[in-house]
């Protein structure tokens, strides 16, 4: 266990005009847990890990996070239902009530950064009423040496309160919980909502603005790991649920990150100094390095015990199925410090497909890749929500909408821009379903995918033959190491070629629909990776 907090002798907020009743400065992992348990605002696993519940909010709320439109982000955020406009009036008086609210609290302050490429990299100060928030943000930040927090000056700051409520009528939020980016005065406020993932996604928010915006850096929601060899570096892009976390934690490659990266000229480094792992139905045997991770110094979010005991029941979901796990990098036995890695060979785009009609692994073309990363395809299945009785189709753009400030045509052409500087292959992969769509077919094995994507990496793929599918037009290798041929063509897992072909054609019909909003940016190249329906099938 690695400890790298130091208490400061600096307690003075003053420059935020912060004033608060007491203020621990950059406390270590164990003096936090401790702080935790004292304030009764978690309890110890048999691992040793924290487990703590976030209350009301198991998950963030998307419709509550702002950004402040004033003279630097009028012009340039992609303002509509992701990205809401909070008024610089409102904001101001807002963050007063704030600072009156934490005059008598005792609150947890931690320097860190965010950005392990130091060019590029944030300065962030968190300054949170729960100590186990301030534990979270020790683990999923990066954690400067000792000697540079005596000099620590933030470029970025967090103030998270979750007792602190907005009157809406009032204070021109939509609910009493917010999230509030402040790109001019460079802050984020946050109250009302004791879900952590707040800070780590505003911070991720903010990056995605300044990068692309200011330093021209492509900045991705994906995992990231390498081979021995620096330039065999890969990356995965996948929204929750499609394995992004789990694929990326390979054994046998060294671990970059899980979830936030920037793709510089000269290499593609990690923004976190920490994972933050669904958990739900979490074993050993499935994801061994994940497992392993939750040790002392870890947190569990919204898990409970087995009965008369302090051992974790992964599969239970009685408060939700966004149970989570936060721990820092180190825990990982191959995680490879510091998170950089070289220019990636490999992209892989990760898709559950509840439909059962995407092939478990194929090759896009550019175009194909352009279309399919503005599309950010993945699927909802019966039961994971409220009034979801069958297969829902998710389109979120470049695989992270809610955290894009920007247009996501931005994001695309610099995607673009990056695959043709670079010479990358670009995998579409299927985790979800095989044989029939959810409720007909079954998951596509674990073992298999790793199985696919093992021999990508490997150039196993490059000279075996192709097969093109017949309504998404990309490339389906004919044969696979390790995976049996029958399962690479998702037509012929099927029983009933008019009940797949109707299934295909109206997944592809779905997504054109969504596309439309994007075809007046998208030129002749990416509207060709577009699936076309097979007509033959069409109103049958």
């Amino acid at each position: 266990m690695q400890e790298f907090g130091i208490k400061s002798n600096k307690n003075d907020l003053s420059s935020l005009g912060i004033t608060v009743k007491e203020a621990h400065w950059n406390l270590s992992q164990s003096e936090l847990i401790e702080e935790t348990l004292k304030n009764e605002e978690g309890v110890l696993t048999s691992t040793g890990s924290l487990m703590c519940d976030t209350g009301k909010f198991t998950g963030r709320s998307p419709k509550d996070r702002f950004i402040v439109e004033d003279d630097k982000t009028k012009d340039s955020v992609w303002w509509g239902n992701i990205n809401i406009p909070f008024s610089e009036e409102n904001f101001d008086k807002l963050y007063g009530k704030m600072l009156k609210f934490v005059e008598d609290k005792k609150v947890y302050v931690r320097e860190a950064y965010a950005g392990a490429d130091k060019t590029y990299r944030l300065r962030v100060r968190v300054i949170n009423t729960m100590a186990w928030h301030n534990l979270f943000a020790f683990n999923m930040f990066l954690r400067p040496e000792l000697y540079k927090l005596k000099e620590f000056e933030p470029n970025f700051t967090i103030l998270c309160v979750p007792e602190f409520e907005a009157d809406p009528e009032i204070d021109g939020t939509r609910q009493k919980n917010f999230a509030i980016v402040n790109f001019t005065k460079r802050m984020i406020i946050i109250g009302g909502t004791a879900y952590s993932g707040e800070m780590k996604k505003g911070i991720f928010s903010v990056l995605n603005y300044i990068l692309p915006h200011d330093e021209g850096i492509l900045s991705m929601h994906c995992s990231a790991n390498m081979g021995v060899e620096e330039q065999d570096t890969a990356i995965y892009f996948g929204l929750s649920g499609t394995g992004k976390t789990t694929l990326s934690a390979d054994p046998n490659r060294l671990l970059i990150g899980d979830d936030e990266h920037g793709w510089t000229e000269k290499n593609v480094f990690n923004f976190e100094g920490g994972c933050y792992a669904k958990v739900i139905d979490l074993s050993e045997e499935k994801e061994p390095d994940i497992y392993k991770a939750i040790q002392y110094g870890a947190i569990l979010e919204n898990t409970r015990f087995k009965e008369e005991s302090r051992e974790v029941d992964y599969t239970n979901s009685s408060v939700t199925e966004n149970t989570r796990a936060s721990y820092p990098l180190y825990h990982i036995r191959n995680a490879v410090d510091p998170s950089i890695g070289g220019i990636p060979r490999n992209i892989f785009f990760l898709t559950c497909d509840a439909f059962g009609v995407i092939p478990p692994i194929q090759r896009l073309s550019k175009g194909q890749a352009m279309y399919h990363f503005i599309s950010g395809y993945t699927s909802k299945v019966a039961g994971t929500e409220a009034g979801v009785t069958d297969p829902e189709p998710v389109f979120s753009a470049c695989f992270g909408a809610p955290f894009l400030p920007l247009h996501p045509t931005k994001y695309a052409e610099m995607l673009g821009a990056k695959m043709d500087e670079n010479e990358v292959n670009v995998w579409l992969v299927n985790t979800g379903w095989t044989g029939g769509p959810y409720g007909v077919g079954s998951r596509i094995s674990l073992k298999y995918t790793r199985a696919m994507i093992t021999a990508a990496l490997s150039g196993a793929l490059d000279n075996v033959g192709y097969r093109t599918h017949s309504i998404f037009g990309a490339e389906i290798p004919m044969t696979c190491p390790n995976v049996p041929g029958e399962i690479l063509s998702p037509r012929e897992t099927w029983k009933d070629d008019i009940a797949f072909y109707t299934k295909a054609n109206d997944l592809a019909r779905r997504f054109n629909e969504n596309f439309k909003k994007f075809e007046e940016f998208a030129n002749e190249e990416i509207m060709a990776g577009a699936p076309k329906p097979n007509l033959k099938y069409v109103n049958k």
